[in-house]
């Protein structure tokens, strides 16, 4: 298993999601719902509960890293942000080669891929450096200390600012994934795959970084 990690930039904090951000995550996610549109977040304590134990459960097979992000011009908690479908390649043998059978990741034996996901934000933190620094902070984290070959992100097809924002932190559109998964809204959703390899890393780099100066 990959252990705890927590990631600090200079305006935001990346922590391990625990049961205590609870209510810092109810109070980000209420600010404006209005502002979600094609991403699902928790609505009310409960919920927002609800949601906490569900990725704490997730991230208890070893193959995803939740965090919590906390804006650090005030200490408010502002959204959650995860690793996901950690995956480790096979060894040339045995036959047949390919993804997901190297084991559960761990220090010692790192991702080989990862995904960056499950991304949200309180109102006021969108549109802001917080989004830029958060994927500095995970993407330096994935080529730098892993040693990780690609970095996955993804969206509904629909969801055109999301889009425009992946592509503004260099991420590479890959395709659509047709009748992928549920969308927010209960209809069935298109998927727009976008990725960064370990050989784009440092020109992405040096744009998040140029983007944050």
């Amino acid at each position: 298993m990959l252990a705890p990690i927590t990631l600090t930039g200079r305006h935001v904090r990346l922590e391990p999601l625990a049961l205590t951000h609870v209510v810092g995550l109810a109070a980000a996610a209420a600010e404006e719902r209005g502002s979600y549109g094609y991403t699902w977040v928790p609505d009310g304590l409960d919920e927002t509960q609800t949601y906490v134990e569900a990725a704490l459960e997730h991230a208890s097979g070893g193959r995803a890293i939740p965090f919590a992000v906390r804006r650090l011009s005030d200490d408010a908690v502002v959204g959650s942000t995860r690793f996901l479908d950690l995956e480790v390649f096979q060894e040339p043998a045995p036959w047949p080669p390919g993804i997901g059978t190297g084991g559960v990741p761990s220090d010692e034996n790192p991702p080989s891929v990862a995904e960056i996901g499950s991304t949200w934000y309180a109102a006021s933190a969108q549109r802001t450096a917080i989004n830029t620094e958060t994927k500095l902070l995970l993407l330096t984290h994935a080529f730098e200390t892993w040693r990780s070959l690609r970095v996955t992100l993804k969206t509904d097809a629909r969801n055109a600012a999301s889009r425009r924002a992946i592509e503004r932190i260099g991420g590479r559109f890959e395709g659509v994934r047709r009748v992928h998964t549920v969308a927010t809204d209960g209809g069935l959703r298109d998927t727009a795959y976008f990725s960064i390899v370990a050989a784009e890393w440092f020109v992405v780099r040096a744009g998040l970084v140029n983007r944050l100066a």
